[in-house]
């Protein structure tokens, strides 16, 4: 603790992201990074981008990336915010959807095990949150979100379980919080869905025509290969985009820079790549969990780009310790439920054959 710190910086707990080794000789299986490098048009574009024109301001508006954006998903660029990564949009959408405690506010939802940056989040801007339980099989129950609340965040899939929840589910969601409960109806469904792309018929972007209380937030850096050039992006009504602009403008106007706007423009514009590579990673991933379910590991059904593991012969933080020997890097979280699993992103086939060869040795 710092003299220095404020009150809310001494009382925050601040996300620890997965780890990135500096050294070499790792397979990194740890963060969820797509295996497959960007498509060449990204690189070219990027290349293109980097010239005396950096001198100048990037585009506050995005516009040339919003209307990409706004193309691939069959809406309008207003109904369209490009923000530094979807963290950032993430962090941008609490603070001006969901209320504060001060002023007496009901408490937002999401699942008790989820992305852990949601209640860091939540503690940041001060918003009452409650955690509401996972079934026994890792399943979001959906009735459990229907009750008065100041609003719900979804990850669909859900990480690090990679479970993922049915279209009707997510609409019987929309049309509860669109009643009106208590006054105007206000309360926002944020459906985060950085791991849609590995899914089935998962994109609830569609959705945002008849539910104007819905925001789908989507990352650039899993299935775009993105994840070292920092773009997200959100989608909803254009009341719900206006909030995240008045928020973001609060803070920096500026938040995407040249580069990432070439680059990112050029990702969404070459979708024939991103749905070969990404097809990959799905089939790497169904074989894989095959393979360590007949290897006598449990494995829960997973539609995102890593698969959610417990070996039955070792602890959790020793099947962690056992694979980092071996040079391979997963994701352990020390926490209940959960704490005899692992996340373990998909790499490429040989990586994964290397990760499978470790994995039955540690279960002789």
């Amino acid at each position: 603790m710092s003299i220095y710190w404020n009150h809310r910086v001494k009382t925050l707990t601040p996300y620890i992201p997965g780890e990135q080794p500096r050294e070499g000789g790792f397979i990194k299986l740890n963060t969820n990074e797509n295996p497959y490098p960007p498509s060449p048009k990204v690189i070219e574009a990027i290349q293109k981008a980097a010239g005396e024109d950096l001198r100048l301001y990037p585009d506050p508006t995005c516009m040339e990336l919003r209307t990409a954006i706004a193309h691939r998903y069959a809406v309008m660029p207003e109904q369209v915010f490009a923000g530094n990564g979807s963290d950032e949009v993430l962090a941008f959408a609490f603070a001006a959807f969901f209320e504060p405690s001060a002023g007496k506010a009901l408490p937002i939802l999401f699942p008790d095990i989820t992305y852990s940056f949601y209640p860091v989040y939540a503690r940041f801007w001060d918003i009452p949150f409650t955690p509401v339980p996972l079934a026994a099989d890792f399943s979001i129950l959906i009735e459990d979100y229907k009750h008065a609340s100041g609003g719900v965040v979804i990850p669909n899939p859900n990480a690090p379980t990679g479970k993922a929840l049915p279209r009707s589910d997510l609409v019987s969601l929309l049309r509860f919080y669109e009643q009106d409960r208590e006054g105007p109806s206000r309360r926002v469904v944020l459906l985060d869905e950085a791991y849609a792309a590995f899914g089935t018929d998962l994109e609830g972007a569609p959705l945002i025509h008849e539910h104007p209380n819905l925001l789908t937030v989507h990352t650039l850096s899993k299935a775009a290969s993105l994840a070292g050039l920092r773009v997200g992006f959100a989608i909803g009504n254009p009341e719900l985009i206006q909030g995240l602009c008045r928020v973001r403008d609060s803070f920096n106007s500026y938040t995407l820079d040249r580069l990432a706007q070439a680059g990112a423009v050029a990702a969404i514009l070459d979708a024939p790549y991103y749905a070969r590579v990404n097809q990959k990673v799905i089939a790497t991933r169904n074989r894989v969990s095959a393979a360590l379910l007949a290897l006598g590991y449990e494995v829960i059904p997973s539609q995102a780009n890593f698969i959610f593991i417990r070996s039955l012969q070792r602890q959790g933080i020793q099947f962690f310790t056992f694979l980092r020997e071996q040079g391979i890097l997963v994701r352990h979280f020390n926490k209940p439920r959960i704490a005899d699993f692992l996340r373990v992103s998909i790499g490429t086939d040989e990586e994964m054959d290397r990760f499978l060869e470790v994995c039955e040795r540690c279960q002789l």
